[in-house]
């Protein structure tokens, strides 16, 4: 009787995507700047976003509106903190995520004066 009433709570998990199919996007972190600075996702595929530090400096990927609305891949959540990515200098950092529903959101790097130097951009959802 157990496995019965289990049975339609399998039915309605949401399948785990097949990260084998992701796209990659590369971003890359330079000195206050985000290339490309607008990154364009559809709402419910997968991807796999490639952060690339090309600096001798740190930097961040910080998008806490996009990171809390995405669904991210359970390995990389722990790379996620507080809606940011962390990337040393010369370092690479990759997040698999399932992409939010259709709006934009602000992406920044929040390292001191960073942002305000033009380290920012979008990401856009369809």
């Amino acid at each position: 009787m157990r496995n019965l009433l289990a049975l339609p709570l399998l039915l309605l998990a949401p399948a785990q995507p097949d990260w084998s199919q992701a796209q990659t996007l590369t971003v890359n972190l330079s000195n206050y700047d985000f290339d490309p600075e607008r990154l364009q996702l559809q709402s419910g595929r997968p991807y796999r976003l490639h952060l690339v530090n090309t600096s001798s400096d740190g930097h961040n990927f910080a998008a806490p509106n996009f990171f809390r609305a995405a669904t991210i891949a359970p390995g990389d959540r722990e790379r996620v903190k507080k809606g940011k990515v962390e990337v040393h200098a010369g370092e690479t950092a990759d997040i698999r995520l399932v992409a939010p529903a259709a709006g934009e959101y602000k992406l920044h790097c929040s390292h001191f004066m960073h942002g305000p130097m033009g380290m920012k951009g979008k990401i856009v959802v369809q």
